[in-house]
């Protein structure tokens, strides 16, 4: 019956955040703004869900001449909804997303198509980490140097094409230098100009890429522990910081209030990484003690742990899929995984390389047909078929040594590697 219930609470979870969205929706369209943004940020209601004009007004005219119906056919209550998630109010998450559920897929895996790679960038010490933005326009890559170099995509490709009219256009559009310890993490605000970025110098640091001049950040967030990983709630008000502490820091972009967990589990071991899923209504954290554990996105409490995903080594990273029902793991005991939200079952494994020394990633393509992540041992990009897990490329990196870093654009066929030879190299 664990399943039932756990299936029936995200349903009902789900359902609730449809609701609140609506409500949102409908005060925004009675002009009613201050209020359309108070319910918004009570409900941690992403502002971007703005679905039709009168979309409730429309729904509550149905229920209730449903209901008047019932009653003149001497029906009883009102059937509870169905669990595809309320008759399907909202548009349906990720419905071109892979469906991982199928297991033991027959027939072959997809072709990888082919990709030209090019060095673009040195830092002066180890590349630790990249993030694309949401639109895929921009990109940031961090290092152990304490700088942070931001890139536009369509530069690069212009470069990469050899049609770029001034010659071979400057590829990193600008530097911030503001961190005095080695960057762990990045991430982009979901619709502003804002880049953020975690160190081990204990803070959150703010950046604006619209203002060409900016060089220092514009705010900070001062933790008390190393940050190791950030990440944006979908809505774009809150910030996850996964630290040396065992619980995610929750921030509020508008007032850095600081909200903890009341129900931290047993765990004593600092994150490496902390992921939102889609809509925000769960997050996922990868600790260091081999564990991952999935949290409610409004409530924070954790609503399942996977202890030992990945044994008693150090789990480094941890993503949702698109429709939220699924988790992609790796971890320094060479594994990759995906599981399935629902029950904490491991549904496959992607086989094959070796990871036991930095904090990689395993990472889905634009369409979720592919799983990439990199090899240590022989210095390759490798590349599964997401649903037959079936490896389908291996590609040398470029890299002198191992690449640490891998980070796919979220809607386009490019990712960015980067390496403890201090270089960031571009694929497309």
């Amino acid at each position: 019956g664990g399943r039932a219930e756990m299936d029936a609470a995200v349903q009902e979870a789900k359902l609730l955040r449809q609701v609140n969205a609506l409500i949102v929706a409908h005060l925004r369209d009675q002009n009613l703004t201050q209020a359309a943004a108070a319910v918004a940020a009570a409900t941690m209601t992403p502002k971007a869900d703005a679905s039709l004009p009168n979309h409730l007004l429309r729904l509550v005219a149905k229920g209730l001449a449903a209901e008047r119906e019932e009653a003149a056919r001497g029906g009883g209550a009102p059937p509870a909804f169905d669990s595809a998630g309320g008759g399907g109010l909202a548009r349906p998450l990720g419905t071109s997303a892979v469906d991982f559920s199928v297991q033991n897929v027959r027939g072959p895996s997809k072709t990888f198509p082919k990709h030209e790679t090019r060095h673009i960038s040195d830092h002066k010490n180890v590349a630790r980490c990249a993030k694309f933005s949401p639109d895929g326009k921009h990109f940031a890559t961090g290092s152990g140097d304490t700088s942070i170099k931001f890139f536009e995509v369509s530069k690069i490709k212009q470069t990469m094409l050899g049609d770029s009219k001034e010659g071979p256009g400057r590829p990193v559009v600008r530097t911030f230098y503001d961190h005095v310890q080695p960057i762990n993490d990045l991430d982009f605000h979901p619709i502003s100009p804002i880049l953020i970025s975690a160190a081990k110098d204990n803070t959150i640091k703010f950046f604006e890429f619209s203002k060409t001049a900016a060089r220092k950040a514009f705010r900070v967030i001062q933790d008390t522990h190393n940050v190791r990983s950030v990440c944006f709630h979908p809505c774009g008000d809150y910030i996850l910081a996964g630290t040396d502490h065992p619980v995610a820091h929750l921030y509020d972009v508008n007032t850095f209030t600081c909200f903890l967990s009341a129900n931290p589990q047993d765990s004593s071991a600092a994150i490496n990484q902390v992921r939102y899923s889609g809509t925000g209504s769960m997050y996922v954290t990868a600790s260091k003690d081999g564990s991952l554990r999935i949290w409610d996105g409004v409530s924070a409490e954790c609503v399942r742990p996977i202890i030992g995903a990945h044994g008693s080594v150090e789990a480094t990273s941890a993503i949702f899929t698109k429709d939220e029902r699924y988790i992609l793991s790796s971890g320094k005991d060479s594994c990759i995984k995906l599981w399935e939200v629902g029950t904490g079952r491991l549904v496959k494994q992607y086989p094959g390389v070796v990871n036991t020394q930095f904090r990689c990633q395993a990472v889905f393509n634009e369409t979720e047909e592919f799983v990439l992540s990199t090899d240590e041992q022989n210095n390759e990009v490798v590349v599964w078929d997401a649903l037959t897990s079936e490896r389908v490329a291996r590609l040398p990196s470029g890299h002198t040594g191992a690449p640490r870093w891998l980070e796919h654009s979220p809607v386009d066929a490019v990712f960015v590697t980067c390496g403890n030879d201090r270089s960031v190299r571009f694929w497309k």
